[in-house]
């Protein structure tokens, strides 16, 4: 008895003092020599990348020179973009970009969802139809788009102008008062289905006991649907927001294919901008400063998302 309970004992001073993550990650450490290879892997392809855009970030890389010959120049390339006109024209076009995308895609997708959740004839067709947009390269979509807009040739613009409803085809993607517009209804056109299938899985859990209850109480179709059915799709809608929002401050394609930021720089957001300083003006420097303000935001949109999902799991796993 003396020797087990001197084992016991010199035990716990093998752990780690605290608890928490480190406590668990001790307990499991040999589960950790599996996924040490991927661990690895991504230490090279991720973590390192991201160290070297934050040190490049601080110097300056001139046209003129080779990579290797970079400038240091503190945080210079911060305040230069912080005193630019261009960085604001930019970040207001980034949010209006995110926010107008988010909002309009979630509640169309929602509609969408809500219309879908009921039998009818046709439901499975119609289904597949509404995910095309999704299913598609979105290059391909950009381009198809770029032609429908096209000031010449577009077919609204044929449309608009055979009705009587304009003069001359509208120039949507050529104009600084429209073209952002314009890309914006491209992007709630393709992501609206990804919110539309996240929804419709959400609406999958809202026990129908409990819709027959609220309308055996009196409840007319909105008051079930707001104290019954939304309050079940709180955590599936913040997470669908928050995967939306981040696609669409990483969205790419879509913008630089269709218009290249232009006309004026009225369509470049904060990802082409990036692209364009780094790979079109070959200032790296600028564009690693430009890439690390941008990881910082999507770092905190991603610790709100995991704060969701956890949320979600402690729910689940209380119930």
């Amino acid at each position: 008895m003396t020797i087990v309970t001197g084992k016991a004992e010199a035990h716990p001073r093998l752990q780690p003092g605290g608890s928490g993550t480190l406590r668990q990650i001790w307990q499991h450490r040999a589960d950790y020599a599996y996924v040490l290879p991927a661990i690895v892997v991504m230490l090279v392809v991720i973590a390192y990348p991201i160290y070297y855009t934050i040190e490049l970030s601080f110097f300056s890389t001139p046209p003129g020179l080779q990579l290797r010959d970079k400038i240091f120049v503190g945080f210079n390339n911060y305040t230069t973009i912080l005193a630019s006109e261009v960085f604001w024209q930019v970040t207001l076009n980034t949010l209006i970009w995110t926010i107008a995308s988010t909002f309009f895609s979630f509640v169309l997708g929602f509609a969408a969802a809500l219309a879908l959740h009921r039998d009818f004839v046709g439901r499975g067709i119609l289904r597949a139809i509404l995910i095309i947009p999704w299913v598609i390269s979105a290059v391909a979509a950009s381009y198809i788009w770029k032609w429908i807009y096209h000031s010449d040739f577009g077919i609204i613009g044929a449309v608009l102008v055979e009705l009587g409803l304009a003069d001359r085809p509208p120039n949507f993607i050529d104009s600084v008062s429209t073209v952002l517009p314009s890309l914006i209804v491209v992007n709630i056109w393709r992501e609206f289905p990804f919110a539309m299938i996240m929804m419709m899985a959400g609406l999958q859990t809202v026990p129908d006991q409990l819709l027959r209850a609220a309308k055996v109480d009196g409840a007319n179709a909105w008051q079930r649907f707001w104290h019954v059915t939304f309050p079940h799709l709180r955590n599936v809608s913040t997470v669908t927001i928050l995967l939306l929002a981040v696609a669409n401050f990483n969205s790419f394609i879509i913008p630089w294919i269709m218009t290249g930021g232009g006309p004026s720089n009225a369509s470049h957001i904060w990802i082409t901008h990036i692209y364009e300083l780094a790979f079109g003006r070959q200032r790296w420097g600028v564009a690693a400063a430009y890439s690390v303000l941008l990881f910082l935001i999507l770092m905190t949109l991603g610790y709100f998302y995991v704060r969701a999902l956890s949320g979600n799991e402690q729910k689940e796993g209380g119930a």
